[in-house]
């Protein structure tokens, strides 16, 4: 951590330190280092990156998604506008001739404008009260989903004035999107019009209706994008969770212990490792117990430079894991050839290793790698050790799910030079987890109940690794049923407008032999062409769109044809059955009483 030095920008900082780069890391070279790793310490460089704000694996890891997140919400807003139009437009229509009369008794259109902006910021304002209260609530309960039993997390969640500015600012904008649109058609209409045209269905208000149509159209068209960006979440959280991890989840509690280092200097720790460990073996109802530094999908992580040797050695980076015998057992990860560690694997004995199999074929050419010797980057002042590997596993998740397998090498925990206080047993039982918690308590407050112990529950934390894929996948569909939900009403009350209003011409149609099938049939087929309209528009934009969320997704193409295919047609079925209820009444009406009011 540093600070920059007044009137330095990052930039200026960066090349600096990229000038400097070669000769500090030159200066520091250890001696013991042979040429090829010397080589590759050579060839660092250093660079520098801001943190104003800290450093958060969170802001990491979910600053994209809860930018699309608030990108979804928008797209939500303007469907409900466009709902929320389509109905202040169909208010307006059906108050045509009081509108006429009003003009005729000298009242403005400006005036008219403002009386129906004025019950759209109603609505607006109305809307956006009831939207802070519940954003209050439902803010708080997604901090509560990112945050888990293993890791707690606090946000300030107050409302301030960016807050309440930009609530100010969404209620003015829905009020001109769903309000200002419907009050121009609306006063458009010549008085005389509208007094002749009262009552008839057939030939009034085409031009409004179109706009109406319109803004189906557009509803249709922004549902196709969420919906099929929340399928492609759903199968990406899909896929993450069949992935071969390569060791098992269930059954296996970590226990975490820290000792107290006045009380265990260093030559005390590998002693009390053991015993400990022993006495973990030997406890009723644990199947199986090993220790390791690093616990797979925890976000921790150990790398160094390896030159494997031999004619066809290879220098590169390899992952590490400290682990003691019966690791792999524990974890449920198959020993694919030669041996697993061994008790009599001590610190004096020669220093072993186990890889797994992209380790062979990142440095052997993915022949069997047992026997082969090779050398690890040794701190500044100590001699680089040489590790003979003694058996090879399957390959096994690092980092995270989400990840390609990386070429690890697991080392005699027993052999580590200098162990620390900190140790992690991993434990396989099936029993309970509170059976085993309390068993292991009962072994370490045996040897010293000064030992500070934690615990979690592995399960809980491969799930804690999917946390982000659950976040989307979950918010998603909620938006994306939201927003098809939305939209089928509107295509549902817009098809029922269009009923209404041509009453007469569907009553003349059956007077004059049209069946009920034929009327269904009209009615659908103008509620296909919308959605096929909005469907026609709505698949490139989701192909355009769904081009941001590619890093997100876990083994599937952002402009998947299944998915989008999916979304078209799940919302076209749905549309169309909603459409159906007004084909169905306009196909019950007496063709008398329609001739009637005409």
């Amino acid at each position: 951590m540093g600070r920059v030095k007044p009137g330095w920008s990052l930039d200026r900082v960066k090349a600096h330190l990229e000038a400097i780069s070669p000769g500090l890391f030159e200066a520091t070279l250890p001696p013991t280092y042979q040429p090829d790793t010397a080589k590759l310490y050579l060839a660092y460089k250093l660079t520098a990156e801001p943190s104003a704000t800290g450093v958060s694996s969170l802001r990491a890891r979910y600053e994209n998604p809860l930018w699309l997140l608030m990108a979804t919400a928008g797209l939500v807003l303007l469907i409900a506008c466009a709902n929320l139009a389509n109905l202040m437009l169909a208010r307006a229509t059906a108050r045509e001739r009081e509108f006429a009369v009003r003009l005729a008794l000298g009242a403005s259109r400006g005036r008219l404008i403002r009386q129906l902006l004025v019950e759209s910021l109603t609505l607006a304002l109305l809307g956006t009260a009831l939207g802070a209260v519940l954003a209050g609530a439902l803010s708080r309960a997604l901090v509560s989903f990112l945050a888990t039993g293993q890791r707690s997390l606090f946000l300030d969640l107050s409302v301030d004035w960016r807050v309440l500015s930009f609530t100010a600012l969404a209620a003015g904008l829905t009020c001109i999107l769903f309000g200002l649109a419907p009050a121009l058609h609306a006063v458009r209409i010549a008085p005389g019009t509208a007094v002749k045209a009262a009552g008839r269905g057939l030939t009034a208000s085409r031009q409004r209706f179109g706009f109406r149509r319109a803004l189906v159209v557009s509803q249709v068209a922004l549902s196709v994008v969420l919906l099929a960006g929340a399928l492609l979440f759903v199968r990406s959280l899909r896929n993450l969770l069949a992935v071969d991890a390569g060791f098992r989840a269930d059954g296996l509690v970590v226990a975490s212990l820290t000792l107290p280092q006045a009380d265990y200097p260093v030559e005390r720790r590998h002693a009390v490792r053991r015993d400990l460990l022993d006495r973990l073996l030997a406890a009723p109802g644990l199947d199986s117990a090993a220790e390791a530094s690093i616990v797979p999908v925890s976000g921790s992580g150990w790398n160094n430079t390896i030159h494997i040797e031999g004619e066809t050695g290879k220098n590169g980076e390899s992952f590490f894991n400290s682990v003691s015998p019966d690791y792999f057992k524990t974890m449920g990860t198959p020993l694919l050839s030669g041996r697993d560690f061994l008790p009599s694997d001590m610190p004096g004995s020669p220093p072993i290793a186990v890889v797994n199999q992209t380790f062979s074929r990142r440095f052997c050419n993915g022949a069997n790698p047992v026997g082969r010797r090779f050398r690890v980057q040794a701190p500044r002042g100590e001699a680089e050790r040489v590790y003979e590997i003694v058996g090879l596993v399957k390959d096994a998740k690092y980092y995270d799910l989400r990840e390609d397998f990386r070429p690890t090498a697991f080392l005699a925990v027993s052999q580590d030079r200098r162990p620390d206080p900190w140790i992690q047993y991993v434990i396989h039982s099936r029993g309970a987890a509170t059976t085993v918690t309390n068993t292991v308590k009962r072994v370490v407050a045996e040897v010293d109940r000064n030992i500070g112990i934690e615990f979690r529950v592995f399960r809980s934390q491969v799930e804690e690794s999917m946390l982000r894929e659950r976040l989307m996948a979950t918010l998603t569909s909620f938006f994306g049923a939201l927003a098809l939900s939305i939209a089928v009403l509107g295509l549902y009350g817009v098809m029922s407008y269009m009923v209404a209003r041509r009453r007469n011409e569907i009553g003349i149609r059956m007077a004059l032999g049209a069946g009920r099938a034929h009327v269904v049939g009209m009615i659908l087929r103008e509620a296909a062409s919308l959605v096929s309209v909005g469907l026609a528009a709505g698949i490139p934009l989701t192909l355009a769109a769904t081009r941001v969320v590619g890093s997100i997704l876990y083994n599937l193409k952002p402009n998947d044809p299944a998915t989008i295919a999916a979304a078209a047609a799940g919302l076209a079925g749905i549309a169309l059955a909603a459409s159906y209820l007004p084909a169905r009444r306009a196909a019950g009406l007496d063709p008398m009483l329609a001739l009637r009011e005409e």
